[in-house]
Order: structure tokens, then sequence, then C-alpha cells
């Protein structure tokens, strides 16, 4: 690297430091860094890199109200290229956020911080689907929090969802917009309730949407698209609050066939594992002395008929409750748990084995050969093995979670 670029570098700025996202509840909040959070993901504006060049010490400051999501936006930064070096172009960071925020927004702190006192005007959309409270250790109390059911016809919910919805960007990492317009989609919200000068206000936690595919005949499958719980309130349960609530709300739906979700991360498989289990621990078919014998269409049958669970979710369950009644320091015991899981992990391999069977009826040796090689039995056995202890790994968090309950 030579002078020039060495130099040059130094107006390099990690996006992910930048950009400073805040839920402003009180106007000492604005100034106070303990608030403030940093996206996971910012490679939607700055590419893979995830890098702004023209700037030292950028900061691209998103605050939000707690309720409303009103917005302030402003960029600042200690120096910028231009004003060492002739014709060396900035990123245009401003323009880039502008493209994502609707508009509407300040750039100016006083500005922003007149609309907190419109807060107290904010109020929840749409209809209140469940109750619940979190115990706070650092406020020393128990806070409530409020589950919503809105759909995007409720008035003035369109223009805070376009608000909303600008913090998947930052925390997910193939996140998109929706076409909010389309009835078919359903939006499910958390809201925190608490109390600024005597009244009582509301903060956004976190929101996921759902939408209701056709199945033939006269039937819906919900499909969770996207889910968020914001950082500030992630590790306290509310996640699984949701996922509950949503549930139960489909569950009251006589034409719903069954909940899916649109390509799960690996923490959504592990939250809907928690709430399935804790759901289906109150059907008779699950119960402890029916496990032993193996899961059965009784159950796949009571979890889609009572709590819209499909079959292929319906037997993880059972595979995680069968784990929990079983004594793994009993060889005879664990040796039958261990056969049931490694029997439905074995599928894709018997699939391999019909494949090679199909092979050999239409492939030269030399090329079957080569299939052959890369479905070694040995490397199967070896890979099945390690799914296995995968599996057991996630159903044993699962079951230590539902301890806590």
């Amino acid at each position: 690297m030579n002078q020039m670029e060495k130099k040059l570098a130094e107006y390099k700025c990690d996006t992910n430091e930048a950009i400073c996202l805040k839920l402003v509840r009180f106007p000492e909040d604005v100034d106070d860094d303990s608030t403030t959070f940093h996206p996971e993901y910012s490679h939607q504006l700055f590419g893979d890199d995830e890098v702004a060049f023209g700037y030292k010490g950028l900061q691209i400051q998103l605050f939000y109200s707690a309720g409303n999501l009103s917005t302030l936006f402003k960029v600042k930064y200690s120096a910028k290229v231009t004003e060492k070096f002739d014709c060396v172009e900035p990123d245009d960071v401003e323009g880039k956020i502008r493209e994502v925020i609707p508009a509407g927004f300040s750039c100016n702190t006083d500005d922003f911080i007149s609309l907190l006192e419109k807060e107290a005007n904010f109020k929840p959309f749409g209809t209140l689907l469940h109750t619940y409270t979190v115990h706070s250790v650092e406020e020393g109390e128990d806070l409530t929090y409020q589950i919503h059911k809105v759909n995007v016809s409720c008035p003035g919910f369109k223009e805070f969802h376009e608000r909303l919805q600008t913090f998947l960007l930052w925390f997910i990492e193939t996140a998109s917009f929706i076409d909010a317009d389309d009835d078919r989609w359903d939006f499910f919200l958390v809201f925190e309730k608490y109390n600024k000068d005597g009244e009582t206000l509301f903060a956004v936690v976190g929101y996921m949407t759902v939408y209701n595919y056709y199945v033939y005949p006269d039937k819906t499958r919900p499909r969770v698209s996207q889910m968020l719980i914001l950082p500030p309130f992630q590790g306290e349960g509310h996640g699984a609050q949701l996922l509950e609530a949503v549930h139960r709300y489909y569950c009251t739906c006589p034409k719903v066939q069954d909940i899916t979700a649109e390509d799960p991360s690996d923490n959504y498989v592990k939250l809907r594992d928690f709430v399935l289990v804790k759901l289906c621990m109150a059907l008779p078919s699950f119960s402890t002395d029916r496990l032993k014998h193996g899961f059965s269409e009784e159950m796949a049958h009571e979890a889609q008929d009572k709590l819209k669970i499909n079959k292929k979710h319906a037997r993880r369950v059972y595979e995680i409750l069968r784990l929990r009644a079983t004594d793994m320091s009993d060889v005879e015991q664990a040796r039958d748990y261990r056969l049931e899981v490694k029997k439905r992990l074995y599928g894709p391999y018997r699939k391999n084995q019909r494949e090679i069977t199909k092979m050999k009826k239409c492939l030269r040796p030399e090329e079957l050969a080569s299939h052959v090689s890369q479905m070694d039995t040995q490397v199967q056995h070896e890979e099945l093995e390690k799914s296995y202890q995968e599996v057991l790994g996630d159903y044993r968090r699962v079951i230590e979670r539902l301890a806590l309950v």
C-alpha cells in the first residue's frame, strides 16, 4: 500500500459502528450513549464490506420516538476526504439512508424533541390479543406488555409500518420490504406500557408479519414472513410470547390448515421448538406414558387439529418430549431413543440409496463409481452421528428452557 492509499484508508468507516439507533422516550435519551444500539448488518446499503468511504469519525444518527417512531436523521463526521484530496468523492451516505427511510423525518434535534410531547397521543394499533408481564431487575418491578393484531386498513398503520420495517435492514440478513397493500398480510405487534409524568404511554418492542396463503379447496396456510424483537428488548422472552400468541390466534380460525415459516433462521427454529413443545405438552396424545410407544398418527392429527401444527413439526415436538421423558443414563432407553431419532434423520440417506439403484440402470461403470464414492457408507454413518448430536444439543436447550417456565 503506497502513502496515498494509506491516507485514503483513514477515511473508511465500519457502517455497523457508524449507524447509531435509538428508541427515545425522554429528551435526555438523545444524548445518553447507553441507549444507543447498532446494526448487525448494513450490507444492503453499503455493500458486502459494510464500509462507507470518505469520512473520519462518521456517525449516522437514526433516532426514533419509542411509540410512534417519529424519526430524527443526522449525519456527523470529524473530517471529509474532499477537505484534503481533490478528485476523490466520498460515498453519498445521506442519499443511501434517504432511499430507505420514509419521508417526514426531522433533521433538527430540537424539532425531534418537540415531537416527543405528542407520544402521549400514540395508542397501539389493532386488536389486543394478549397481555403479559416481565420482571425487570433494573426497574425493580414487573413491566406490562401487550400484543396486538393489526391489518393494513387500520388508520395510520401503513405509514407507521413504513417506519417500523426500516429496522429489518439492520437486523435480518436477507430482509426485504413487503407490499403492505396486500390485504392477505396480518401484522402482530408487541408494545410495552410505561409511565411518563403520570401518563400511560406505549413503546414498540417488536413485530411479526404473516402472509395468508390459499390452500385448496377452502383453507389458508399462514406463513410467518418476518419477525423482529428490537435489540433493547431481546433476551427477555418477548419472542416466545409473540409466537405463542400468534399460534393461539390462528388456532381459533377454523379455515387455517397449519402455520409455517418462510426460510426460518436457526434462532427462529429454536424459538418455534420451545413454543410448540410448550403448547403440545397439554395434549393427551403427547402425555409421558404415550411417548415411549413412538410417534403416532394420533399425535400428528391432534397437533394439527387443535394447534395447527404440521406433521413435520409435530414429529420434532415428539422427539423433544421423548428425550425429556428418557433416562439417557439407562443404556437401553438411550439406545431406543437414538435409533428412533436416527430413523428419521436417515431419510435423506435412504433417498441416496434409491438414486444409486436408478443410476445402475443408466450410467456407465466409471460414472457410477464416482457417484457411489460420494455416497460412501462410512461417511454417511459419520454424518448421521454428527446430525444426531447436533439435534440432541438443540433439544436439550429447549428442555432446559422449559424447566425455567
